[in-house]
């Protein structure tokens, strides 16, 4: 699992993310590097669940494990096959699938992430995915058998997949409505009615 990955990568040592939460005593983070899951759907699938909060997210993963919502596919959209689902994830272009491998990865990632929370002591229901971003790795190599007795390569596409989930801010409440500021034409045309 990540865990097995990590250890690959170089052990727990302090890495640098691509963005910062505004207030990291009130965020935690999850990274995997090396990741033998396809570029593609685990990138769809980490723009899916942007922004939700990290309950609804959870659900909503699991829903596409059980193929009752899908993931949108918006740019690695090539011969992806049309699906109604699509429609109710806000779709434009009615594409989407069920990528299993990807999905189960974020779900663990999400885990991690709340686990990491649950030890810094926040509120896991207030926590929502404030940064998720999907790179490419180094491709593993493998050759295929061409005709005429050539090679050709057999690459898998792995990913790198940071993300950190921050509890939701207090909404600031509206200060007391002004009276707008009129200009000397208004005024005047204000005084000229009174």
């Amino acid at each position: 699992g990540i865990e097995d990955m990590r250890r690959k990568a170089g052990g727990g040592a302090m890495v640098k993310y691509a963005s910062e939460p505004g207030n990291a005593q009130r965020s935690c983070k999850a990274r995997g590097s090396h990741m033998r899951v396809s570029f593609k759907n685990t990138r769809e699938t980490a723009m899916a669940i942007k922004r939700m909060g990290l309950k609804a997210a959870q659900k909503y993963l699991g829903d596409v494990l059980d193929h009752k919502r899908c993931i949108p596919f918006r740019r690695f959209c090539g011969g992806v096959g049309r699906t109604a689902q699509a429609k109710n994830e806000g779709s434009t272009n009615g594409q989407g699938r069920w990528p299993k491998k990807s999905v189960e990865l974020l779900l663990s990632m999400l885990k991690n992430a709340e686990s990491n929370a649950e030890v810094k002591g926040l509120d896991v229901d207030a926590l929502y995915v404030s940064h998720i971003q999907v790179n490419r790795a180094p491709a593993q190599r493998r050759r295929t058998y061409r005709a005429h007795g050539r090679m050709g390569p057999y690459q898998s596409s792995p990913c790198h997949v940071e993300l950190i989930l921050s509890e939701k801010d207090e909404p600031v409440p509206k200060g007391d409505a002004k009276e707008a500021k009129l200009t000397k034409k208004q005024l005047a045309i204000k005084r000229a009615s009174a």
